[in-house]
């Protein structure tokens, strides 16, 4: 398909659902650089961390429910091509939420196909997954004529959910409009790897909070396991390259839209164990690696138990203060198991070559991550908090608490190693009075080296001592 590069972008209206995230603000970005005459860009938030950029460019930023019918339908009225991204459930706390994934995922994308065939919109390119074919089992260079994955065979509701809706999409193509006059709905399927890039907000994030933490104790699965990674340019431009592809217009085609009804799979097409490929970024930000393996059915056991207790702890799980869950089965299959698929058919019929490496891709994703790295306060990892929590804590209960509960036990220990209560109280003294000298130090040298954080050092070196005031000190000689 050889089409210039503006070609169905200009003077045309565009609706993004999922507009305020990271690839649909992207996208959005990109058709306003192409020159369409409108871009709507519709999401449930207010605000995100790209919505001032989006309105500083123009773009038209809509509040509203994709699963609400009147919504859909003030959002998609007037548009000319229509970009399906929003969904649910990808990953985290939201995978286990399958009411809500099942009626945004499947039926917001009946919602959006109705309004398209309402108001004749020619276009639809629905964002899916590699999940609507591969479910657990190792598939090596995999291409688009590969069978869904069974449906009653997923493991989340995410994957299920996006299979339907996928194959809801491509059913519609080629749907005459309601008032019959001839012109048609076309849609097509874009399948894209895991995305990375600056400011990706749903892998990377709670990949580099786990490691902050030291939590991140093992890779998963063999070493020779490999999968996809896209970064989010490339799939920008996949994905608009598909809107091109549904034009009816196109000289030598007879009407036929290239990739009318077609899915197609987008990576980088440089598979990778996930391990290795994030093993520059957590080196970049001096986090330890995983050093120790877990297999894959071990790690899948360890999965089910987490889904089991997140699943007991569900009314809660929109709350802030319950953390992400450690790992999922589906995720232990993404990591565990060798997937991953040729683009060759979207660079034979789409014109797709991607045009930002791989190495180019996480340069710029770790300088993203350095500066953001900057800018927060560094903390200890979860094992030093618990050591000095729980240390602290039982030095006070052996110097100043009455024999009740486990004071006694305490105490005994206490004892033990400083053979006195003098001693016992003494060093509690100190070690508080340690705290608050390491903690006016902190204060002193985080108002030089990072003055917007510094009462944060301040009380975080009081709480942790030293343990904090070392990443201090560490930053003030960088």
């Amino acid at each position: 398909m050889h089409l210039s590069e503006n070609e169905g972008i200009e003077n045309n209206i565009f609706l993004v659902t999922g507009g305020l995230g990271f690839v649909g603000s992207a996208l959005c970005l990109e058709l306003i650089r192409r020159g369409a005459r409108q871009v709507r860009a519709f999401d449930r938030r207010l605000t995100s961390p790209w919505s001032d950029d989006l309105n500083n460019h123009g773009v038209q930023l809509i509040r509203g429910d994709l699963t609400r019918q009147k919504d859909v339908e003030k959002a998609l009225r007037g548009v000319d091509c229509v970009f399906h991204l929003a969904s649910y459930g990808m990953s985290g706390k939201e995978m286990l939420q399958f009411g809500r994934v099942d009626e945004v995922n499947i039926n917001g994308t009946c919602l959006v196909l109705e309004a398209c065939l309402q108001f004749e919109i020619k276009r639809l390119v629905y964002v899916s997954t590699y999940n609507v074919v591969f479910g657990g089992k190792e598939i090596v260079n995999g291409n688009e004529s590969l069978p869904y994955f069974p449906i009653d065979d997923h493991v989340d509701s995410y994957g299920r959910s996006k299979s339907i809706a996928e194959q809801l999409v491509l059913k519609h193509n080629g749907r005459p409009f309601k008032k019959n006059n001839g012109k048609r709905l076309y849609t097509c399927a874009i399948r894209p790897a895991a995305v990375y890039g600056p400011g990706e907000e749903r892998h990377f994030p709670r990949i580099v909070s786990f490691a902050k933490l030291g939590l991140l104790a093992f890779k998963i699965g063999d070493a020779n396991v490999k999968t996809d990674w896209v970064y989010v340019d490339n799939l920008v431009l996949a994905i608009i390259l598909a809107s091109m592809g549904l034009l009816d217009d196109i000289p030598n085609k007879g009407g036929h839209p290239v990739a009318a009804g077609q899915p197609y799979f987008i990576s980088d097409g440089s598979p990778i164990n996930s391990f290795e490929f994030l093993q520059p970024l957590l080196r970049s930000l001096d986090y330890d690696l995983p050093k120790a393996t877990l297999s894959v059915p071990h790690a899948l056991i360890l999965g089910r138990i987490v889904s089991a207790i997140y699943t007991v702890l569900y009314p809660w799980l929109n709350r802030w203060w319950l953390p992400q869950p450690f790992i999922l089965p589906a995720e232990v299959y993404k990591v565990g198991v060798t997937h991953y698929f040729s683009f060759l058919k979207a660079k034979q019929e789409l014109g797709f070559v991607p045009m930002v490496s791989p190495r180019e891709g996480m340069a710029t994703t770790i300088s993203y991550w350095q500066e953001r790295k900057r800018k927060t306060v560094d903390g200890p990892t979860i094992y030093a908090w618990l050591f000095v929590v729980i240390g602290m804590i039982s030095l006070f209960g052996a110097a100043y608490l009455p024999d009740i509960g486990p004071v006694p036990l305490l105490r005994a220990v206490a004892l033990f190693f400083f053979r006195s209560m003098w001693m016992i109280k003494a060093v509690f003294v100190f070690s508080i009075a340690a705290h608050m000298g390491e903690a006016l130090y902190a204060w002193l040298l985080a108002k030089r080296v990072d003055p917007a954080n510094a009462r944060t050092w301040l009380w975080q070196t009081f709480a942790m001592g030293f343990f904090s005031l070392r990443l201090l000190l560490k930053r003030s000689k960088s």
